[in-house]
Formats: structure tokens, sequence, C-alpha cells
């Protein structure tokens, strides 16, 4: 799901695109919460989807984890 929902606008290797870089070095001083909100209702005025109604807080939360590693 990360390469080919998030890539298709954060790029194939989530070095940015549409979106930001989701690279773990772009996203370290970011907050869990911050990006849990983002990735769980989107971000209005951006091309940013709320994801809520196809993964659960749970999967987001791995999603953080993974792009943080």
């Amino acid at each position: 799901m990360l390469k080919h929902d998030c890539g298709s606008c954060h790029g194939l290797t989530l070095k940015g695109g549409l979106g930001p870089s989701l690279l773990a070095q772009d996203l370290v001083n970011k907050p869990d919460d911050y990006l849990l909100e983002t990735i769980q209702n989107g971000r209005q005025g951006t091309a940013m989807p709320p994801w809520k109604p196809f993964i659960t807080e749970q999967e987001t939360r791995w999603f953080i984890q993974t792009l943080l590693r």
C-alpha cells in the first residue's frame, strides 16, 4: 500500500511528488499524532485525502512506524 497508494502522490520512492517526502529523515520532527491525523483525516486545501474509511487507526500507526524506520 505504501508504494502504490501513497507513492502515487508522494513518489514511488516516497521522496516527494505531488505530496511531500515521506522519508524518515523528513518525518522525524513531526509528532506521531500529527501524522496520524493527516493520514486518517486528510489535509483540507491539499490533495491529501482521508484514509479513515479504508484503514484503521492501528494500521495507520503501523504505517507511521514503518515510515520512520
